[in-house]
């Protein structure tokens, strides 16, 4: 999948790849980098196609609009089917301690794969492994990372947000209207409460 420049089109044969095989598909190691500066060029376009007033620009940002609620629905679902894959992945090595091939996975998905790795087995060991040997459960809570991959969702901002912090203590921002975000689930809800932020 090198050097693979990222269209409508390719995003949309890279989800019907992901979900017709059954094992993780290889995307190319810039693929966020590369959806990301898509997403902006569209934005763009969108903004460019806004300043114009002729009988055609309505259509065209109509257009645009709609191909770019597309693209965010493709990119949603192609995560889905991956994360998806990858927790399957997680629980078969955390059963049976078998060696995984992680290099199909991009480095983002790796710690993503290790967090869950991780934690299944510890519960593992904890619960069953002592239920069996004729002990109570027990074990160390997991250590869990602050970036943690806790439930998110994709949301668009309706209107500028300045950098906060989250709960977590890490710092968001800031969001410019029409920009996406995957943010954790009580963030993404307090803001579309506020009238800030719409879920994709």
């Amino acid at each position: 999948m090198g050097d693979v420049i990222i269209t409508y089109e390719t995003l949309y044969e890279l989800l019907m790849r992901e979900k017709s095989r059954q094992e993780i598909q290889k995307l190319d190691k810039d693929f966020f980098n590369d959806v990301i500066k898509y997403i902006k060029d569209k934005k763009d376009i969108l903004e460019s196609q806004k300043s114009k007033d002729n009988v055609f620009a309505a259509k065209e940002i109509e257009r645009t609009t709609k191909q770019l609620e597309s693209i965010y629905r493709i990119l949603k679902e192609l995560y889905e089917k991956r994360e998806n894959k990858i927790f399957t992945l997680a629980l078969i090595n955390s059963r049976n301690q078998s060696k995984i091939d992680t290099s199909l996975l991009l480095p983002e998905e790796i710690k993503f794969y290790e967090n869950l790795r991780n934690n299944l087995s510890l519960y593992r060991k904890g619960i069953l492994d002592n239920v069996l040997d004729g002990k109570l459960p027990t074990f160390e809570e997991p250590k869990v990372i602050k970036s943690d991959f806790q439930d998110k969702m994709l949301i668009r901002f309706i209107s500028p947000v300045p950098k906060f912090v989250g709960g977590n203590e890490f710092t968001y921002g800031p969001f410019e209207e029409e920009d996406i975000a995957n943010l954790p689930l009580n963030i993404a809800k307090l803001l579309i409460e506020k009238g800030r932020a719409e879920e994709i």
